[in-house]
């Protein structure tokens, strides 16, 4: 059995048995967030890319946990140097965990950190998604991304029983697009993520989960805090 709980904007933890992985950990800097930082015990820490809204907490929660961040080799070495413990992996690379086994899949976006003061930008690797096995479940967490043909690449080759998608629009693909992505990846399940945390990026995620029924597509729109069982 896999238990998924949605923390809120991409942030999604997987648990099965002893096992327990987080990705892009986004708490504190949260406002809709249900959970405390400290509360959260993971042994390992998936992040999709360099953007603070994605990794803000990720070597805080590290140090707390005495767990693994893994991301692409760039950002694993910026974190690295922050004293975080990380394991680099890069697009379309997999790798075996105690866990269970993560591949890295593209998807179109940016990734770095901006910093206002000094006018700075850290370039941190191209921004990726995950295809985790864990639990005897498959489970793709899409990242922020545009919508991208491979997609349909994606569902031919794996069975994914659940989906995260962001519909933000603006940053990420929209609704629309998301529509789309649901329908090539063939997911059993699709839940929608990357919204309503900002005035940007504000969607009607029980509209999005509504309209993939009319599309005979299982899907949920999870409130912060909210679990899963699969």
């Amino acid at each position: 059995m896999l238990e998924v709980r949605y923390h809120g904007h991409s942030c999604v933890q997987l648990t099965s048995g002893e096992h327990s992985i987080i990705v892009d950990p986004f708490i504190s800097g949260n406002p809709l967030a249900a959970t405390k930082l400290s509360d959260i015990r993971v042994q390992y820490i998936l992040l999709t890319h360099g953007h603070q809204d994605h990794i803000l907490d990720a070597v805080e929660l590290a140090k707390q946990n005495d767990a693994t961040i893994i991301a692409t080799f760039e950002l694993a070495n910026y974190l690295a140097w922050q004293g975080a413990k990380t394991t680099a992996l890069n697009l379309g690379g997999s790798a075996a965990f105690p866990f269970g086994r993560v591949k890295m899949t593209q998807a179109f976006h940016s990734s770095g950190m901006v910093y206002d003061e000094e006018k700075r930008i850290v370039y941190l690797g191209m921004p990726g998604g995950f295809i985790v096995n864990m639990g005897g479940k498959t489970v793709y967490h899409a990242g922020d991304t545009g919508l991208f043909g491979d997609m349909k690449l994606l569902g031919e080759r794996h069975d994914i029983d659940v989906a995260f998608l962001p519909i933000g629009d603006v940053f990420t693909m929209g609704p629309e697009d998301a529509e789309t992505a649901a329908e090539w990846l063939k997911a059993k399940f699709v839940v929608p993520i990357h919204y309503n945390t900002f005035p940007p990026i504000q969607q009607d995620g029980e509209a999005f989960a509504a309209r993939l029924k009319e599309k005979r597509i299982d899907g949920q729109a999870l409130k912060p805090g909210e679990v899963i069982r699969l």
